[in-house]
Formats: C-alpha cells, sequence, structure tokens
C-alpha cells in the first residue's frame, strides 16, 4: 500500500479517536453548516458532476440540492444513539451505541454526490470516520465533498477522498483500521467486496442493483403513469439502479395504455447535458453504451421484439428503446443500466406479481391502480425493500432505502441508517 494512502487511513483512524467523543448536537451543527455550502454551491458542483459522468445540468443540480436536503435532515433528526434505559431486575441496564470506526465507501459513478452524502452522512453523524473510494471517473467530485467537509469546520480526518483503483479496494478493505464497508455497486463488485468483508469479519452494506416492475392496471391512471414511467426509465439516462425498467402492463389495457406511454417515451431524444432545458443526455462512457448495445442484442436474439429501437447516434448516445419481452428470456436476469426498456404483459393481478418477483434482484418497485385492496395485494406480495402506489421510486431521507435478493442488504437513509455502522453494547450491573 502506497504510504500516501497508509496515512490517510492512519489520520482517519486518529481522528476517529476524538471525533466519537464529540457530542451529537455539536456534530449535527457542522452537517448543517456543510448542508449549506452544498446547497449555495449546486450550480458549480452541477457543473463538475455534468463535466465528469455528463448528466443534464438540471438533474445535477437537483442532485447537489437533494443532498443538501438530506444532510438537513439528519442536522435536525432525534438522536435515537442515546443509551436506552431497560427495565429489568438490574441497578443498572443500559443498550449504548458505540460507533466502530472509519468506515470504507465504495461509490458509483451515477450519483457521484448524494450515494456518497447518503452513506457518509448518517455514518460520520454515529461517531464514525469515512474514506470513500470513488469512481475513477469522478475523483474530483470526491475530492469538492472532502473539501466542504473541512470548509464547513469538520477536524481534518473526518472525511477523505482516496484516490485508488477497484484494485487497492480489498488492500485497503483488509487494513486494520477499516470497520465496515458500504459499497453501491454492481452485484458482482458487492459480492467480491462481501467476500472481503466477511473474511476479515467487517461489517458491510451493499446496495446493488434492480430490475424495478412498474405495474399497470386497468383502473389506473393512464396519462398519468405514462408520463411518470417514461421519466423513470430515462432520468440520468437510464442509469439509475431504481429506474423501472419492466414495464408490467394488464392485458386487457395494453392497446389503451401503450400508445400513450410509447408518445411519451419518445419525448425523450439526446442533447447537449450543459443546456438547463435537456432532459436526456449521453450515457457515462462508451464502454457503457458498448455493453447495452450487446443486451439489446442479446434480448432480440432470445426473442424479444422491438417496439421502439434503440438506435445508437454516437459513442455514448441513444435514442431510447423499448422492446417486449416474455418471461424465460435471459436478459431478465440482469440489469439494463441505459435508456432500454422491457415491456411484459400479465393477464391479472397474480401474473403480474408472479412476473414482477421473478428475477434476482428485490430494490423498488411502483403500481399503478386506485383500488386499495388491489394495492395491499402488491405491497404484501412485492419482494423488494420499497413498493410505491402511483408514483415513481425516489428516495427520501425520511424513509428507510435498501433491497433485498440480489440488490443487496442493510439500510441507508432515516433514522434507522444511524445504526448501521455501531455495535449495540450492553451494560448490566448490580
Amino acid at each position: 500500500m502506497e504510504n500516501l494512502i497508509e496515512n490517510k487511513l492512519l489520520k482517519a483512524d486518529q481522528a476517529f479517536q476524538e471525533w466519537k467523543k464529540v457530542p451529537f448536537e455539536e456534530k449535527q451543527k457542522l452537517l448543517a453548516k456543510a448542508a449549506e455550502i452544498f446547497k449555495n454551491k449546486a450550480e458549480i458542483f452541477g457543473e463538475l458532476i455534468t463535466f465528469e459522468m455528463n448528466k443534464p445540468i438540471s438533474q445535477a443540480i437537483s442532485e447537489v440540492g437533494k443532498s443538501a436536503l438530506m444532510m438537513n435532515y439528519y442536522a435536525e433528526a432525534e438522536n435515537i444513539l442515546n443509551p436506552e434505559k431497560i427495565n429489568s431486575e438490574y441497578k443498572i441496564s443500559e443498550i449504548h451505541y458505540v460507533p466502530k470506526g472509519v468506515i470504507l465507501g465504495v461509490m458509483p459513478w451515477n450519483f457521484p454526490f448524494w450515494q456518497v452524502l447518503r452513506f457518509a452522512t448518517p455514518a460520520i453523524l454515529a461517531g464514525n470516520t469515512v474514506v470513500l473510494k470513488h469512481a475513477s471517473i469522478c475523483f474530483e467530485s470526491g475530492n469538492a465533498i472532502e473539501k466542504v467537509f473541512i470548509e464547513a469546520g469538520f477536524p481534518e480526518g473526518i472525511f477523505q477522498n482516496l484516490e485508488v483503483g477497484h484494485g487497492e479496494v480489498k488492500e485497503i478493505l483488509e487494513h486494520k483500521t477499516i470497520k465496515g464497508v458500504s459499497l453501491t455497486g454492481s452485484e458482482k463488485a458487492g459480492a467480491e467486496v462481501a467476500a472481503t468483508a466477511g473474511k476479515n469479519i467487517k461489517k458491510s452494506l451493499l446496495e446493488l442493483g434492480g430490475s424495478d416492475a412498474f405495474i399497470v392496471l386497468e383502473d389506473a391512471d393512464f396519462n398519468e403513469a405514462a408520463k411518470v414511467g417514461a421519466l423513470a426509465r430515462l432520468q440520468n439516462c437510464g442509469q439509475t439502479c431504481v429506474a423501472a425498467k419492466r414495464f408490467i402492463i394488464q392485458r386487457e389495457v395494453e392497446f389503451d395504455f401503450l400508445p400513450i406511454f410509447i408518445e411519451e417515451y419518445k419525448k425523450y431524444t439526446p442533447a447537449d447535458p450543459k443546456l438547463k432545458e435537456t432532459k436526456l443526455s449521453g450515457m457515462a462512457r462508451p464502454d457503457l453504451a458498448d455493453d447495452l448495445v450487446k443486451q439489446y442484442q442479446k434480448a432480440l436474439d432470445h426473442g424479444a421484439e422491438v417496439i421502439i429501437p434503440l438506435e445508437r447516434i454516437s459513442e455514448n448516445e441513444f435514442i431510447p428503446g423499448l422492446i417486449r419481452v416474455e418471461e424465460g428470456n435471459p436478459i431478465l436476469q440482469e440489469e439494463l443500466f441505459g435508456p432500454l426498456g422491457m415491456v411484459m404483459i400479465a393477464h391479472n393481478d397474480e401474473e403480474a406479481l408472479k412476473i414482477a418477483n421473478n428475477i434476482p434482484f428485490g430494490l423498488a418497485n411502483s403500481v399503478w391502480t386506485k383500488n386499495e385492496e388491489r394495492q395491499q395485494f402488491f405491497i404484501d406480495g412485492l419482494e423488494s425493500g420499497t413498493v410505491n402506489i402511483n408514483r415513481m421510486t425516489s428516495s427520501d431521507p425520511r424513509f428507510p432505502f435498501g433491497g433485498t435478493k440480489s440488490s443487496g442488504y442493510g439500510t441507508e437513509l432515516s433514522l434507522i441508517a444511524l445504526k448501521e455502522f455501531v455495535t449495540a453494547k450492553t451494560i448490566l450491573g448490580k
């Protein structure tokens, strides 16, 4: 390990020894200051996001603003980490929540500020320190976040950005100073990191891929569902783990809903990401576009029908595609990370639920129906960390975020996230 990285890890560990003693309320004041900086510099940081990973500037600015709102949520949150007194026969019976230490964050490029801060904010507020391994195309985003923490008055070493490649993650995770890891990324990356963490008896939190269902039943508001569905698939050029990827439509309304949906879908065409009116730009890297083309061809080779052809117009830009897929197509076992959606037809609610669950992933699903009994049927039956009724998936700091099955484990956001990287320490005495 390079001396620079070794020194940063030791610095994080040294900072932790003092940071864990800082009162919760004092940490919150610093978070509020950091949130204010992010809010005031949203346009500057938005331009950085657009430069690094090609996100439309309006979406990039919104990402920074949302990050600031999330930090303010924690800056004003109830302290659920206070010692809990338990009624018992003992004179002293308490639960103390003790921060673990230095936590490694392995974060992706698709939301270079939001994903990092969503993990780091509750971890730091709980008393831990953080070192970040960001995606290689987003090193400057990582550096910018570190500078904000310093500007806000956090002690040095509380948040540090490590400019390292994927090959160095294993060695860093095995380092004696690292006490846990949070990864947002692919199933493959998650499995590798979790294996290393498990081998070294270290806590891991994984937020992995998804292939979320967007279920439209015959009593849905078709116009609203079509408009929201197109956005849910194509926001951030479809490079979102919680994007709607499979549109499961009840057969009897296929010919009523699908034309409206296609019309909305076709409104998304690539444009200059630096223009605020742009809704769709190119993918983050040409190799990611190559992967999407291969998946598209794989789906077609196994019987998928073209509704709207996926048309590549540059090394990383597409006219968004839409395909009709039947159960059994191997593409359903993969995540489509780009502007390509799948349509599936279900005869009834039971079949729609079966199709929705018949994948490796379980992140978030959306169901469109006005009937409360049908809503409850899907709420009870869908195998996912989130179920949305008549809305698209979007994370909210007030509510837990996480998946099941191959979509990972652990909780981000909400007050629950404050306990992800702490040890519940039992205190008993006579």
